[in-house]
């Protein structure tokens, strides 16, 4: 049985300060654009956030908006008017950035934020890790790894990254997700460059 508390060890210390390709700049502002980047791209959202966060500077502000005003700064964004709603309820619920929760449960209580988002917040802020962030490019390259054997259910796959490791390890799932954005990629993937390919499924028994 593979021990991969060790085996994952030096992707956990390439990639541990690497922050999120989310371009924020506070707290407010990562939690608004963790929630706009659902089923959309990182690209995009940074490219739209600008003009929203000079609009909406903080989270006392967004509280004070309502669907007409918030909606033309989102409107390039997939599902904008869901995400729209959503935003406006954690911002009345929230009302200040200093009431932005630190913990999973909490933020998960939110609306639009799930495991993966909650968790990404917890990274990103510094928070202690209470989960492991599970986005598309972990459900690839976990099952490559052979890290894991659920194909394609997030939460099943968390799960089962979190059996697998201690929990000091838990912080590794954003860099799996960035040797799967630089690396592992779903076509053509640079096996030759990967640290982990001695270890990986994938590379062992396909090339």
């Amino acid at each position: 049985m593979k021990d991969w508390n060790k085996i994952l060890k030096p992707l956990l210390a390439l990639y541990r300060n690497k922050r999120h390709p989310l371009e924020y700049q506070n707290l407010y502002q990562l939690l608004v654009m963790v929630v706009l980047s659902a089923q959309d791209s990182d690209a995009n959202i940074n490219k739209i956030s600008p003009a929203l966060f000079e609009a909406f500077p903080d989270m006392a502000s967004l509280s004070k908006a309502d669907m007409d005003s918030l909606i033309p700064f989102i409107s390039k964004v997939r599902k904008f008017n869901t995400k729209a709603s959503w935003l406006l309820e954690i911002a009345q619920i929230i009302k200040e950035d200093n009431n932005i929760p630190k913990t999973l449960d909490e933020l998960v209580a939110l609306k639009g934020i799930g495991r993966k988002s909650a968790n990404v917040i917890l990274r990103e802020s510094g928070g202690k890790s209470e989960g492991v962030i599970v986005d598309l490019h972990v459900i690839r390259v976990a099952p490559r790894l052979g890290l894991v054997t659920e194909l394609k259910d997030g939460i099943k796959i968390e799960k089962q990254i979190m059996t697998q490791l201690t929990e000091d390890m838990w912080a590794v799932g954003m860099p799996i997700s960035f040797l799967g954005r630089e690396i592992c990629r779903p076509t053509n993937p640079k096996c030759d460059e990967c640290i982990l390919n001695a270890d990986c499924d994938f590379y062992q028994t396909t090339i």
